[in-house]
């Protein structure tokens, strides 16, 4: 049900359960921790893509699961919903959406650090319409993500929101046609990986915790993260790549 494949330093990372619309159970939640884990342990993957086989990203969880008596099931102990949505990790990940996702499939997405969507796309919490809560981040990381007032539209009418309107609000970082989200997430995975791993993931590290930490404690971070990068040979490299006008060849170390 989770496809992990890497290609040129990228873990993609695919759902494939399209006859469920992709929906969370436990052999989808179990799946992507582990993929998660392997792609944070290979020292040559860089950064990961989260897709969805067929034409939903994911509906969310799995209602059959959870009217089995399998809602914990879906949670991981260290990923949380769907493996993804609690877990802490180093490496950033690109939701790549060419679909819907709603419910548990939006939380995944608002979960990766950037979002490629393509104009098939919509985002929305529909917990309310069947009473049910939101309780995989979507409560709080969507009003972070796109403001308060629109959030709370979003959450309390449990209406989706479409591609278009989520790009302008920020939620998207990219907008392409239906069909080349995935694409377009690999290309903007090749700017990433064009720069130094170690001075990208110290500094994921900083942002990411930028509207959940104080000020003193992100300095703190931040000289962390310096100290780190400086001990490493890719900042030799850069300088380096700089004045002998060239590309730099990045190791990781």
């Amino acid at each position: 049900m989770i496809d992990y494949a890497v290609q040129e330093g990228v873990g993609v990372i695919t759902i494939r359960r399209p006859e469920a619309r992709n929906a969370v159970n436990p052999e989808v939640a179990s799946g992507i921790e582990a993929a998660i884990d392997q792609m944070e342990a290979d020292p040559l993957t860089w950064v990961g893509i989260v897709a969805g086989e067929g034409p939903v990203v994911s509906a969310g969880a799995d209602l059959k699961a959870i009217a089995a008596g399998q809602a914990d099931a879906l949670q991981t102990k260290r990923g949380g919903f769907g493996g993804i949505t609690r877990r802490e990790r180093t490496k950033p990940i690109i939701a790549a959406v060419d679909g819907p996702a709603l419910a548990g499939g939006c939380e995944i997405a608002l979960a990766c650090d950037m979002i490629v969507a393509s104009r098939n796309a919509v985002f929305g919490l529909p917990e309310v319409k069947r009473s049910l809560l939101a309780a995989a981040g979507g409560l709080f990381r969507l009003p972070r993500t796109i403001g308060p007032k629109v959030a709370m539209e979003v959450i309390l009418t449990g209406d989706p929101i479409s591609a278009d309107r989520a790009y302008t609000l920020g939620l998207v970082n990219l907008l392409v046609e239906p069909g080349e989200a995935l694409n377009a997430a690999k290309a903007l995975v090749a700017r990433i990986t064009a720069n130094a791993p170690i001075a990208v993931w110290e500094s994921r590290k900083v942002a990411d915790a930028a509207l959940t930490s104080d000020d003193e404690t992100l300095w703190r971070m931040a000289v962390a993260g310096f100290a780190r990068v400086a001990q490493t040979e890719d900042f030799a490299e850069g300088p380096r790549a700089f004045i002998e006008k060239r590309a730099p060849v990045w190791k990781g170390v």
